[in-house]
């Protein structure tokens, strides 16, 4: 049997935290595409490098 790779997955509530935004904002990050996600029956789970990741992009200057 093939090892799985060691990827630990966070709750949309885990991830707001993480990110100090609401839960409302993830899932907007999530269905637009910019943060991965996988869905496990009704709700979803994002991993925690996708999260490392976009906390480590550049922000884009508004206006």
């Amino acid at each position: 049997m093939p090892e799985l790779p060691d990827v630990r997955f966070l709750t949309v509530a885990e991830v707001a935290e993480l990110m100090r935004v609401s839960k409302m904002t993830v899932y907007r990050l999530v269905h637009s595409g910019e943060l991965p996600a996988v869905r496990f029956g009704r709700s979803y789970r994002v991993p925690e490098s996708a999260v490392t990741a976009a906390l480590q992009r550049p922000i884009a200057d508004v206006g």
